[in-house]
């Protein structure tokens, strides 16, 4: 019989069939056609006993049963070959019906929106997403403050503990790497929004900044911008950053948190660990499949329904667009590599922020790694700075914002000494190479400008209308006519401290403008003087031309063979050159003319220049 989790067609046939129940059948159907006088008496061995009572068709041992079986019939294909190779046809079928599962599932086209944690069959597509996370929640008020780093399973058990102590009043939590058991254990605990769940695991890396307002939390989503260090390298993220939205996250790694790692390690392994926290032992390649693609598709001996052929349909294009977006990313890969050198590396990476009214802030980064907003943990362990004096979970985020706009300052200065070296470059000397490599940094700044233009909007749309949007969240026909009393997330504290950072950002697209435009300004310059030089080669051999013209025509004529040629005959090469010299002076200075007339001008003007100044000395 089939299993019962197994996908069915319209006659209520199985479209994985148990591999042991089909070759079961196919043995029963082929003792129905045969005679009697056709029966061997078999013992078949222990395994195929068990195999049989697993299988469900009888619970008599196998050894009575092949008492009344054929033996052609009951030594199926499937069970005279090797044991792996039947362990990896089952493997095979598992694998394809966990992948049926998740096409079929929650993450389709035309699916429902958002990411629900509660429903299991959105848990059962996400939670191989396993990654290493670095943990840190801070609780403080006005006098105390308290540090917490944990791991993954320390999180989910500090998330199903109790409520916070009555001093915190405000708890941050700040989250580095993005992992199914700890964004559901934090999902669990908060209430945070499906919808933004989604655009934690199906955003673009580049995706705009952005803000959504929701009943229980303010959810944001900024693109960071950081200058990276040619020596140190950004940290890769996991793949699901730009999965789409009908795409099913890909696995990160295989991360275990209950495994701890080795304390004998070099520097080099503990930063491998970070980034990959079980490694694969050396030498073993494993026989599971590990996309649709190494999963073998239904047989061709298998009557194929509209329900089977709707299925194979769907993971077909599935793994066009699959084979599509690697070549993409392969696409991309390459470019990034041939701009290399010169270019200034900036690495852009989403950050998530969930602000709750309870005074609970969340900040979600996919590195696992919190050196990013160091700085603002290090300021709250100091009770003189204003964060930790103000016990606001709104001006939190607001520190976190400016640390995000200070770091595209940064990016910014960088910008603008990388210009200045190419235009020292063009002006002394302009190779293709500078034009090049200012090609590329134009781009790049139109790039960065269309990314950090939707930040401004972002920070002014807190200020100004905050207030306005969490309004718009409450049900006004649940009033009963009473006045409503309608409180944004941002304080009026923090609203005036986002102003200082709306600056910083018109600062940061004014240089972005600026640097464009001189960029472009200095590729145009290198052009137009390549083009005035040229003109100059081609004026010098248009005057050469013209002078020697009547020259070479002279020569050309007194060279000719003549039996009788009186300018030869009767002269000698002095007649010649009475005749070279005069055409030669009113040639050059006709073919000079303008040349000769500029030069008059300058000296004029130089001549009149020194007069005044002798003039303005002798009144002195």
């Amino acid at each position: 019989m089939p299993r019962e989790n197994s996908f069915t067609d319209s006659e209520g046939r199985s479209l994985t069939p148990d591999l042991e129940d089909e070759g079961r059948t196919s043995a029963v159907r082929s003792h129905s056609s045969h005679h009697t006088n056709n029966i061997h008496f078999i013992e078949h061995p222990p395994h195929m006993e068990r195999s049989s009572v697993k299988s469900g068709l009888s619970k008599r041992p196998l050894s009575l049963r092949s008492r009344f079986l054929p033996h052609h019939s009951i030594m199926t294909t499937y069970e005279a070959q090797h044991p792996k190779d039947r362990f990896r046809a089952v493997v095979h079928k598992v694998i394809s019906l966990h992948r049926g599962a998740t096409l079929l599932g929650t993450r389709t086209v035309g699916a429902e929106p958002g990411i629900d944690p509660s429903r299991p069959a959105v848990d059962a597509v996400y939670k191989h997403i396993e990654e290493g996370c670095d943990i840190e929640i801070i609780d403080y008020s006005a006098v105390r403050s308290r540090h917490r780093s944990l791991n993954n399973r320390e999180f989910v058990e500090f998330m199903e503990s109790g409520e916070r102590e009555a001093w915190v009043k405000v708890r941050w939590i700040n989250i580095g790497g993005i992992s199914w058991d700890v964004i559901k254990a934090l999902t669990l605990r908060h209430g945070i929004h499906p919808l933004a769940l989604e655009e934690i695991f199906h955003s673009h890396s580049r995706g705009q900044s952005k803000a959504e307002y929701y009943n229980n939390h303010l959810f944001l989503r900024v693109l960071c911008h950081e200058f990276v260090n040619e020596h140190n390298p950004p940290l890769p993220t996991g793949s699901y950053i730009n999965a789409p939205r009908s795409a099913s996250p890909e696995p990160i790694s295989d991360f275990d948190a209950t495994k701890e790692m080795p304390s004998t390690t070099t520097d080099t392994e503990k930063g491998d660990d970070m980034l990959n926290t079980k490694r694969k032992p050396f030498g073993s390649r494993s026989i599971l499949p590990t996309t649709r693609v190494d999963v073998k598709p239904v047989a061709e001996s298998m009557p194929l329904t509209q329900a089977s052929r709707r299925f194979t349909h769907m993971a077909t294009n599935e793994t066009t667009v699959q084979v599509q977006q690697r070549e993409h990313k392969q696409d991309v890969a390459i470019v990034d590599a041939l701009k290399q050198g010169s270019r200034v590396n900036v690495n852009t990476s989403p950050m998530f922020f969930f602000l709750m009214r309870d005074g609970t802030l969340i900040s979600i980064r996919p590195t696992p790694d919190l050196s990013f907003t160091a700085p603002i943990s290090y300021r709250l362990k100091s009770r003189d700075t204003v964060v930790r004096k103000s016990a606001d979970s709104s001006l939190l985020l607001h520190a976190l914002l400016d640390l995000i706009v200070d770091k595209g300052l940064q990016v910014v200065d960088q910008y603008n000494i990388k210009l200045q070296r190419f235009e020292r470059d063009i002006l002394l000397s302009r190779h293709i190479e500078t034009v090049q490599e200012l090609h590329i940094l134009s781009g790049d700044l139109i790039l960065h400008k269309r990314t950090f233009q939707p930040i401004k909007t972002l920070i002014y749309g807190l200020r100004r209308y905050d207030s306005d949007r969490s309004s718009a969240l409450v049900d006004v026909g649940n009033a009963n006519g009473k006045e409503l009393q309608f409180a944004g997330f941002m304080s009026a504290k923090s609203k005036i401290y986002l102003a200082d950072v709306h600056d910083h950002m018109e600062y940061i697209l004014s240089s972005l403008d600026m640097f464009s435009s001189i960029s472009e300004n200095l590729i145009a310059y290198s052009f137009n003087m390549k083009s005035y030089e040229m003109n100059n080669v081609m004026r010098r051999l248009t005057v050469t031309t013209i002078i020697f013209l009547p020259l070479t025509f002279l020569s050309g004529y007194f060279g000719m063979n003549f039996n009788v040629f009186w300018s030869t005959q009767n002269n000698s090469d002095l007649f010649f050159w009475k005749l070279a010299i005069p055409i030669f002076a009113v040639f050059v200075g006709i073919a000079l003319y303008s040349d000769i007339k500029e030069l008059w001008k300058r000296m004029s003007k130089k001549r009149h220049f020194n007069q005044t100044v002798q003039k303005s000395r002798l009144f002195r």
